[in-house]
């Protein structure tokens, strides 16, 4: 089904994600603001690319997110051999027909793991970008149209660098946002213990909360919440000022405006809200710029963090303070 089945409110939409990220909860300890950041990443109907060390929950996250929409849920393992066929499929001669006949790869499902995406050469890294961009793939000239919803979680290590390809500017461009989950507090850690020892065994399991078609009209309620003039160009100012920063070589492009945007839209409903206000655009504005940001070298060298950037650029950058309508709603603007 490709058809959303039924509307929903943006009201109804706060209320069914914060019950998804209760539930996610219940077995990824603690990390609320990068669940929440994750969640919306998914709302907004982006990719979301996860960059933190070993052990912190990335592949636990993508999973229970998976279970907790009732998603189709594929891990890829992402090594130095991995070839585009293995990503998105290859035809195969079957004898029984005499034909080839095409065998789908991992991409074809709801929510994609591209578990350590920056340890695979660029020739493979480049078969996701088609399907992330276009939400399709093309093998040996034929294309194939990936069901809805879609969505790639990947991860990445910040620090081993030692024999991984470094994702190009390009294709960091096509994560909605980047997240980080930290290391635990320690009774945040003893409660991952005493949970594991409550279970007897390894793996946690989530109920499905809502399923894929619920989360396509959840999608397409974020479309009823209002952006007005004064905030998309405080969304558009933001943007524009991070090309200008005097540590930065290039800015962020307008897929960054339009992040912001998307991703300021979910913060509303989770503020219970069917507009946005500039705290909306503020709370996710490193996330989704950060990682668009190529800073001068000897601020890299200086270890400058673009999220650093985007704090100063938040400081410098006036907030609207308005209540006019949006020019694009019926009737115009409101003065």
């Amino acid at each position: 089904m490709n058809d959303v089945d039924r509307s929903i409110a943006p009201a109804e939409v706060g209320q069914l994600a914060r019950t998804v990220l209760d539930a996610v909860g219940t077995v990824v300890v603690g990390k609320r603001d990068a669940l929440e950041l994750v969640l919306a990443g998914i709302l907004a109907g982006g990719h979301v690319l996860l960059e933190d060390l070993p052990g912190l929950g990335k592949t636990l996250t993508a999973r229970s997110f998976a279970q907790a929409l009732g998603l189709d849920f594929r891990r890829l393992q992402f090594t130095p051999d991995l070839l585009p066929a293995d990503v998105t499929g290859s035809f195969l001669y079957d004898q029984r027909n005499g034909d080839f006949t095409f065998r789908a790869g991992p991409v074809f499902t709801n929510l994609l793991l591209a578990d350590e995406i920056n340890r695979t050469p660029p020739k493979t890294q480049s078969a996701l970008l088609e399907a992330m961009q276009e939400k399709q793939v093309s093998v040996e000239g034929v294309t194939y149209k990936l069901d809805e919803p879609f969505h790639v979680l990947a991860t990445a290590n910040p620090i081993e660098y030692e024999g991984t390809y470094p994702l190009p500017e390009a294709q960091l461009d096509r994560f909605l946002l980047r997240v980080s989950f930290g290391y635990p507090q320690h009774e945040e850690e003893w409660e991952v213990l005493r949970r594991r020892m409550s279970r007897r065994r390894e793996e946690a399991d989530i109920k499905a909360v809502v399923d894929a078609a619920t989360l396509r009209a959840m999608q397409a309620a974020l479309e009823d919440v209002v952006v007005e003039d004064s905030i998309g160009r405080y969304i558009v100012s933001l943007t524009a000022a991070t090309r200008e920063h005097p540590s930065v070589l290039v800015g962020a492009s307008p897929r960054g405006s339009l992040a912001l945007l998307l991703l300021a839209r979910v913060r509303a409903v989770f503020g219970g809200r069917d507009y946005v206000v500039p705290e909306d655009v503020k709370s996710v504005a490193a996330p989704a710029l950060a990682h668009r940001i190529t800073l001068r070298p000897e601020m890299w060298l200086r270890r400058v963090d673009p999220a650093f950037v985007v704090g100063e650029v938040l400081e410098a950058t006036p907030a609207p303070a308005s209540g006019a309508l949006p020019s694009y709603a019926a009737g115009g603007p409101r003065h």
